[in-house]
């Protein structure tokens, strides 16, 4: 095999990410040397396939001569909430390596070249530990609290472990000695924050590889709350065909469908690491026209836009491929040691935590899976005029940090607030709502406001000064799941607007939990035991 040149091996390393923090740095260590890098995963819920995404990077990384380490942060887990006993975190990162290794391999990944770290192995160090309180000293509230908040769930008043969280995932670049750190985009502001402050310990600044997040099966983050929103990697043949059969796949929709993302980023990527003449086969009988045959993913999302692949098709196809990945896994869990493994980490523990966690609800009540839905963005108003056709309606342009531009969104605040006090003005967005016409316009998303019983007042809600556009708003105790689009017969945000207010000390709070982003407090300026709506 020709040896590959510096450019082919970092076109490799970028192929299928979604950002590259440091590209340049990146370049100039491959001309002279092969690329150092890490990736660490905290051993929490159990792994999915969602995995599979950075594990067909991994490969990448290899195929391009990279020595990559992979870290099992068991003491970031600790940190996550504490979430498990540590003697149970014991068990689950233990857990975590056999699964990992299992899918590496069932995707023909060669171990003998990856290095397997776990975190409490140098952590705990006197050296590590000096550097932790040197971070401590040096990093400001507002920075620790910004860099975790995607990755860490955060309150109005978090815990240090939330803060001190993100500063340990940056050591562990210099004590692991590696040229780059590779994660999903959702660590993006740890990594950012990496490159701030290691400098300031005397350490240099790292490079930064992020890949795509894979939506779940429901078309918002897979969930270890929502079984139905993902695949676990030992799901039956039959619990697979069936979680895939609920998945959302409109007809037609290729920008917003979780399988074909899927079947791009995992499915064909992996399978083509052990078979280059890889096929997507849909199985159909003869009286339905025979089985479909796909050479490549283009060729899947061209005919489904088209509207000559069938979503029931679709689902079909991607069962199979699916079931197809997992079953070498599921042959090396049938091992007993592995079996009781699985049982330790996450058995009667699990279910217990889970009993607690469940909210007690009454009849009258509306599902609490419900807040997880809604998509709540931080925006900025860029453009604001009245609506041409009715007095009390604006019509805005608000930029949510979308790569497609500022969103038209029409609201009913001309009575309320004048126009010069809302341009350039930050809000807060429900971003997934159905889009409505009002008036001949069409307006995609709600803007958030407070508001006394008698409407007689309306406040906009206030993010954070620490909030950025495109943040979005999280509910401690609460997953972030949002869908693409509430589904209006169900008055999701109905249901949710009835039990949210501002409350005494001028906080947004649902059921009395703080809207948090950006680590901080979402509030209303003046108003007090107030609406949202």
């Amino acid at each position: 095999m020709t040896a590959m040149t510096p450019e082919e091996k970092f076109e490799l390393i970028n192929r299928n990410l979604q950002e590259v923090l440091g590209a340049d740095q990146i370049k100039q260590i491959l001309a002279q040397r092969d690329l150092n890098l890490y990736w660490g995963t905290a051993p929490t819920g159990k792994p999915h396939i969602g995995y599979f995404v950075p594990m067909t990077k991994i490969a990448d990384f290899l195929k391009a001569g990279c020595h990559v380490t992979i870290l099992f942060a068991n003491l970031h887990a600790y940190l996550d909430n504490m979430k498990a006993p540590w003697d149970q975190l014991e068990l689950r990162t233990k857990y975590y390596e056999a699964t990992i290794k299992a899918m590496l391999t069932s995707i023909g990944v060669p171990l003998d070249k990856l290095k397997f770290v776990v975190g409490t192995s140098y952590q705990l160090s006197q050296e590590y530990s000096l550097d932790v309180y040197k971070m401590l000293a040096i990093t400001t509230e507002h920075d620790a609290k910004k860099a975790g908040a995607e990755v860490v769930k955060q309150a109005a008043s978090p815990l240090m472990s939330a803060l001190v969280y993100p500063l340990l995932q940056a050591l562990d670049e210099e004590y692991l000695k590696v040229d780059a750190q590779f994660g999903g985009v959702d660590q993006r502001k740890i990594f950012t924050f990496a490159e701030k402050y290691m400098p300031n310990l005397g350490y240099k600044k790292r490079a930064h590889l992020m890949n795509p997040m894979v939506a779940g099966l429901r078309g918002s983050k897979m969930s270890a709350s929502d079984p139905d929103s993902k695949v676990d990697l030992l799901d039956d043949a039959k619990t697979v065909a069936r979680k895939i059969k609920k998945a959302f796949c409109e007809e037609g929709n290729v920008d917003d469908n979780p399988l074909l993302e899927f079947l791009k980023v995992v499915v064909f990527p992996a399978r083509s690491l052990t078979d280059p003449t890889y096929k997507f086969v849909v199985k159909r009988p003869e009286k339905f026209g025979g089985d479909i045959v796909f050479d490549s993913y283009q060729q899947i999302e061209d005919a489904f836009r088209e509207k000559k692949l069938h979503p029931v098709d679709l689902k079909t196809g991607t069962a199979d491929a699916i079931n197809a990945l997992l079953e070498p896994i599921r042959t090396t869990f049938k091992d007993e040691a592995l079996i009781q493994l699985s049982k330790d980490a996450y058995g009667d523990a699990q279910a217990a935590a889970k009993q607690i966690k469940k909210p007690v609800q009454n009849s009258a009540e509306p599902d609490v899976e419900n807040i997880s839905k809604l998509d709540i963005r931080v925006g900025r108003i860029v453009d604001i005029k009245l609506h041409p056709d009715a007095e009390s309606l604006y019509v805005e342009q608000i930029d949510l940090g979308e790569p497609t531009g500022p969103r038209t969104i029409v609201s009913g605040l001309a009575k309320h607030i004048p126009l010069s006090e809302l341009q350039n003005r930050t809000v807060l967005v429900l971003t997934n709502l159905k889009p409505s016409k009002l008036r001949g316009i069409e307006s995609n998303g709600m803007v958030l406001a407070a508001s006394t019983s008698d409407n007689t007042t309306v406040e906009l809600l206030d993010p954070p000064s620490e909030a950025s556009v495109g943040d979005h708003v999280s509910f401690e105790g609460f997953d972030y799941a949002p869908v693409p689009i509430l589904n209006p017969k169900k008055d999701v945000w109905k249901k949710c607007a009835g039990e949210m207010k501002v409350d005494g000390s001028g906080v947004a709070v649902f059921r009395n939990v703080p809207f948090v982003v950006g680590g901080g407090a979402v509030k209303a300026r003046s108003l007090k035991d107030a609406l949202i709506g």
